[in-house]
């Protein structure tokens, strides 16, 4: 099973459309998915106590855990992945552990192309996690409203999926 995470809050979101394409490409090569929305989970802040013990909490933990591997989409906010991924990252902390991760990534501008990085970085320190080194970046010029425009961010998601597919058939235990 394939975890991809939309992490924008906003409704008018590029990032989610993305992980829509993508959830749309598993879907189309045949393999098991879900695409989880977080602005319709209403996630409690992280408290580092009680609030592991939410029951939203509890089925992601035990959704990531059980997971292939994770797609994370994610608006990019002055130069860093959004608020809401990384609340997701704190509230289900240790289901990370050793899990293949990618991401796909929507920003205003070209600028904040690396915006990932320290997210991934976490990731991979306190988690150990396998980063995919393939994640899809786009711009607003890559799209027309909510739907997405340029072929070569289209090809560049269909390639993030099949990588994806690949290293967690590789490294399956």
């Amino acid at each position: 099973m394939y975890l991809v995470f939309s992490t924008s809050l906003n409704p008018g979101s590029r990032s989610r459309a993305m992980a829509q394409i993508a959830a749309t490409t598993f879907k189309r090569l045949e393999l098991d998915h879900e695409l989880i929305d977080l602005a319709q989970l209403h996630l409690p802040d992280c408290d580092g106590e009680a609030c592991y013990q939410h029951p939203a909490v509890r089925s992601l933990q035990e959704r990531i855990r059980n997971a292939s591997a994770v797609l994370i989409a994610s608006p990019i906010y002055n130069f860093d992945m959004s608020s809401s991924a990384k609340k997701l990252i704190e509230l289900t902390s240790n289901a990370w552990e050793d899990k293949i991760v990618g991401f796909l990534a929507a920003a205003g501008g070209q600028n904040s192309f690396m915006a990932v990085m320290s997210f991934a970085n976490s990731l991979m320190l306190d988690f150990r996690t396998v980063v995919i080194p393939r994640f899809v970046f786009a711009t607003e010029e890559s799209f027309e409203g909510l739907s997405l425009s340029d072929p070569g961010v289209q090809s560049r998601i269909d390639d993030l999926v099949a990588e994806t597919h690949r290293i967690a058939s590789g490294l399956a235990k």
